[in-house]
Parts: structure tokens; C-alpha cells; sequence
């Protein structure tokens, strides 16, 4: 039998690290810090077997930003296959309209190699920059109400995806979603969705943090309202990460409906690097291999090691820092899941874009992320896993 690490295993390793980690313990309910790790046990017939291990996890309210675009990927998928619309997929021609004042009209994606938008290239967006124009298509193309009714039915009641991102809209603008239709190559029509609107009760999550907030380059001086804000908890994304890295691991209730060539399009572009896009192209100087990978390397820039590949979502925004993580190592056969989530905003003033992710966030999810692969570099198996299946040829597009 394989010896397992205490219940307070985190806690205790990281206290062995005082240069990197006394601060984090000392400020732990400060800075709001959360993590989970997962340990992977394999069977002889490379079944997966997960332990779970926390270190300070609550139901305490961390704003989860971009995190929330992983879900609504997974979502959008899921939705083209339960349409069962003929034409319809994730390459087809997807032209958002405007159903209101405040939305937008989308009618090209300059980014695709052809600039036709398309679901694949949302999501190719999301997961290699985080692209929150991207996030608001998809966003548009489920409705608010989709998306909480089936985060609900899949197991998580607490998940709240309620607004678009990067856009001021309110409650009432965020409920209303555009009208989108589809088109083949030629540009023929195929089917439309119309607008749509979500009519059930939200609730206010009365969660008001820090010392103040700037609006309009006005300093007020009291606590920030997140009550209409998007909610996960750390826990239901370490989950809903896990349901497509490793499905049968799960419930059939509690998956996203995906066909095997969804799961192998997800993973392919969760694990990419922006460098190794060709359609969307990006700027290396801007956009370098650790810029949505902050778990191991945090701000690291330059070329990550080639045997090392993260299939992640990170979220930054309002000071909060979060990754969603399961991390490979096909030189030394390892892996693991790791997330975490740590507020950097010190003095407590919201809208400043002055937080401290250079000086507390950063180096925490780098430090976190290589603590844990040392451990995992270490530690024993019964039986060598077999990571085949996560191990792509990225100069297929």
C-alpha cells in the first residue's frame, strides 16, 4: 500500500521553504490564499486513482476572471452537439448580431485564416491569450441562462456566470444576449439563433471587499460591490478542469457532452503556446510561452522546457490571480493537478491598476507550481503512468 501524505501536507511542505512561503502562511487569510493539489495514482492498467489535498480553501469569494472562459468553452462545444444542426459546428461561419444598443455586431475574426469567426477560433483564443472578446462571443452564443442552468445540472450549483467581460454592461444588459447566425463557406444560411434572454432571479452575492475604489479617475473611499459579479469556487474548477482531462473519471452526469475529437481540440489548445498558433498569429515579444501559464513559471519569459506541458485556464483581474492546472512531465512520466488562487492588491483599492501580482502573485504561482513538481519528481509510484494521449504534434493546426 502506498503511503499517503498527511491531510495537512501542503502546509506542512511549504513550511520547509520559508524564504518562498512564510509570507503566504503568514497572510494567508489576507491575501485569500487557496490551493489544491491533486495527487495521480495510476493502476496497472493506467487508470487514474486522484487524492485531493488542501490548503486554506473556503467558500471566501475570489473574483475568478478569465477561469470562467474554460467552462463556457467546454459549454459551447457541448451546445453544437446537443443542437445536432446539420452544417452547424465548430467551424462554421458564426456571425453575431446586434440585438441591443449596448452589443456588438461581429460579422469578420481577423485573427482566422480565412476571417471567418468560428466557436474553434473563440476557443483557440481563450485558452492561448485569453482573449475576452472571444469569451463574450461564446458567452452570447450559450445565453446567461444556459450557462447557470447547466453548470447547475452538471454538479455546480454555486458556479455564477452572469456578464460578459472587459465591457461596462449592467444586470439587465448582461441577461440579454445577441441574436447569431450561422453560414457555410460559400456563405450560405443555415440556421439562426435568436436573442436571448435570461428572466430567472440572480442572486446578490453581498460581498463587498477592500478600502475603496477608483471610478470614472475618482477615489472612493469604500469597500468594492462584487455582489453582481461572476463566482466559482477553486474546487469546482479543479473539477470541471478534470472532467475533460480525464472524463471517465467522472460521473456521466457531471461531463460535458464532447465528442473525442472535442476532447483532442481542447487539450491540443490548452497545451499550445502562442508561438505554436499559426491562425490566430501572435507576437512573440508580447506574447511569450508562460503568458497564460503562471503555475511553475509565473511572469517567466523566454522558451519553456519542451518535456513540460500545462493544460490550464488562468484568470487575472481586480488584484485576484488564479490557475486551474494539470501538469505533465513526459521526459521524467509526470503529473499532477495543481490550482490556485492568491488576491495581490495590498492596500486594498479596487479599479487602480496597481496591484502586486509582480511582487506577491507571480513569484507565489511559480513557487507553488515548482514546490510541488520537485515533490512530484521525488515521490514513488507503484506504476509509471502512461501519458500518451496528452502528447501532441503542435505543428498540426
Amino acid at each position: 500500500m502506498q503511503k499517503q501524505p498527511p491531510v495537512n501536507f501542503l502546509e506542512t511542505l511549504m513550511q520547509q521553504h520559508p524564504k518562498e512561503f512564510s509570507a503566504i502562511l503568514q497572510n494567508r487569510m489576507k491575501w485569500n490564499v487557496q490551493i489544491i493539489y491533486t495527487q495521480i495514482n495510476r493502476d496497472i492498467n493506467n487508470k487514474a486513482h486522484f487524492k485531493e489535498y488542501h490548503f486554506n480553501t473556503s467558500e471566501t469569494y475570489f473574483y475568478p476572471a478569465s477561469t470562467v472562459k474554460m467552462p463556457v468553452a467546454f459549454l459551447a462545444l457541448e451546445k453544437l452537439n446537443n443542437l445536432n444542426q446539420p452544417g452547424v459546428n465548430a467551424n462554421t461561419t458564426i456571425i453575431t448580431d446586434s440585438s441591443g444598443p449596448q452589443e456588438t455586431f461581429v460579422f469578420t475574426q481577423p485573427t482566422a485564416i480565412d476571417s471567418r469567426p468560428t466557436i474553434a477560433n473563440y476557443i483557440q483564443q481563450i485558452f492561448l491569450v485569453s482573449d475576452n472578446d472571444a469569451f463574450n462571443r461564446l458567452y452570447e452564443f450559450l445565453g446567461q441562462k444556459t450557462i447557470l442552468q447547466q453548470l447547475q445540472k452538471k454538479g455546480y450549483p454555486n458556479a455564477i456566470i452572469r456578464h460578459r467581460l472587459e465591457v461596462n454592461l449592467s444586470n439587465q444588459e448582461n441577461r440579454q444576449t445577441n441574436a447569431c447566425s450561422f453560414y457555410d463557406t460559400s456563405g450560405k444560411f443555415i440556421w439562426q439563433q435568436k436573442k436571448q434572454y435570461n428572466d430567472n432571479p440572480l442572486p446578490n452575492l453581498n460581498v463587498y471587499l477592500g478600502n475603496g475604489y477608483y471610478k470614472d479617475g475618482q477615489l472612493f473611499h469604500e469597500p468594492f460591490n462584487f455582489s453582481e459579479k461572476n463566482r466559482i469556487y477553486l474546487e469546482d474548477l479543479t473539477h470541471i478542469l478534470r472532467s475533460v482531462i480525464f472524463p471517465t473519471a467522472v460521473p456521466v452526469a457531471n461531463r460535458f457532452n464532447l465528442t473525442s475529437a472535442d476532447r483532442q481540440f481542447l487539450l491540443h489548445w490548452m497545451s499550445a503556446y502562442p508561438k505554436e498558433s499559426h491562425y490566430p498569429n501572435y507576437d512573440t515579444a508580447h506574447y511569450w510561452d508562460a503568458y497564460c501559464k503562471f503555475l511553475l513559471f509565473g511572469s517567466e519569459k523566454g522558451t519553456l522546457p519542451p518535456n513540460i506541458r500545462i493544460f490550464n485556464k488562468v484568470g487575472d483581474a481586480y488584484g485576484f490571480l488564479t490557475d486551474v492546472a494539470y501538469i505533465i512531465d513526459t521526459k521524467n512520466k509526470v503529473e499532477f493537478m495543481l490550482s490556485a488562487t492568491i488576491s495581490c492588491n495590498a492596500k486594498g483599492i479596487y479599479n487602480s491598476n496597481a496591484y502586486d501580482y509582480d511582487s506577491i502573485g507571480y513569484p507565489f504561482m511559480k513557487n507553488i507550481g515548482q514546490l510541488i513538481y520537485q515533490y512530484e519528481l521525488n515521490r514513488k509510484r507503484a506504476y509509471v503512468p502512461d501519458l500518451q494521449e496528452f502528447i501532441f504534434d503542435y505543428q498540426k493546426q
